[in-house]
């Protein structure tokens, strides 16, 4: 598997190559609801957040980071997003189809050996 680098032996293989499509999984999820973020207007994020701050019961003023990270737990949890096993299996055959969505993070998570 050149996409990992190094030797892998037998029994490696399908390990390593599950972790290097594992990871192209997580990098076309995030792309995609990075893409739906893009979407919304600043009022929307903000108004997301703050129904995500109020369910979750806690007080007090959200910083702009926490407003991002429940707007993007909020849209990750609605987003229409195939389960791994159906989008590994539809990537398999059909890996074009995704290959201009990834951002390149699932490099990073290879390459760390995550």
């Amino acid at each position: 598997m050149s996409d990992i680098g190094g030797s892998i032996g037998p029994g490696q293989e399908s390990t390593a190559a599950q972790a290097v499509l594992r990871a192209k999984y997580l990098d076309y999820c995030s792309a995609q609801v990075a893409d739906l973020l893009l979407l919304l207007s600043p009022d929307e994020i903000y108004v997301l957040a703050q129904e995500a701050h109020r369910k979750g019961g806690r007080p007090g003023e959200l910083s702009y980071s926490r407003m991002v990270q429940l707007a993007t737990a909020s849209v990750s949890r609605r987003a229409a997003l195939p389960p791994f096993d159906v989008w590994a299996e539809d990537y398999q055959k059909n890996p074009e189809r995704y290959e201009a969505y990834l951002m390149g993070l699932w490099r990073s998570e290879v390459d760390d050996g995550s």
